[in-house]
């Protein structure tokens, strides 16, 4: 005849087995769950770099060809001496070109503030020209803000100016001799490998 111990302990062991199977389960479940995450926070950031590296090339499309002539004509050619000097000679802000080239650039300028476009990309592909072309004309849009906006001033050209900041943060001084150290050194090893031994 079976003892009401034994059967009392059968019960115990198979309710504590059934506890064992259920924690592993939790646990083998938890693991799976962080895994799972960890892929979908990888595929988010994965979609926001192409995102964002397709906005950059709609960027870059826009940028057409008298979208660049107007900004190298800028860039190189309009000289003035003081705010006043540029009023005479340009007109006012709202020039054709000089409209073409800012107004795009602050439409970029919003991009990279709201964080979808790249700072660094963009550094990369026109950072020297574009803070170049701010230290020449920074004056001007200052001169500008202080004779003809109303307060609060600052708004005219802000997020290009913020676009510059934002690149000039990207520039590093030894950011082109690492790369050209680096595309050395893939040459040669290019060579060695590819030289007849």
């Amino acid at each position: 005849m079976v003892d009401l111990a034994e059967v009392q302990t059968a019960y115990y062991m198979v309710a504590a087995t059934g506890v064992i199977v259920a924690a592993i389960y939790y646990v083998y479940n938890m693991r799976i769950s962080q895994r799972n995450s960890a892929l979908a926070l990888k595929a988010q950031e994965q979609n926001l770099e192409t995102r964002q590296t397709q906005l950059f090339m709609q960027v870059m499309d826009q940028m057409d060809q008298q979208w660049q002539a107007d900004f190298w004509d800028l860039l190189n050619n309009w000289q003035w001496e003081d705010f006043d000097d540029y009023m005479k000679k340009y007109g006012t802000l709202e020039n054709p070109k000089f409209m073409n080239v800012f107004s795009t650039l602050e439409h970029i300028g919003i991009l990279v503030n709201d964080g979808q476009l790249n700072p660094r990309r963009l550094y990369l592909w026109i950072g020297g020209f574009l803070i170049s072309l701010w230290s020449k004309y920074e004056p001007v849009i200052l001169g500008w803000r202080e004779r003809y906006e109303k307060p609060p001033k600052g708004m005219f050209s802000e997020f290009v100016e913020s676009l510059v900041l934002a690149m000039s943060n990207e520039r590093r001084v030894d950011d082109f001799s690492a790369r050209l150290e680096s595309r050395r050194l893939a040459w040669e090893s290019l060579r060695a490998a590819s030289s007849p031994q």
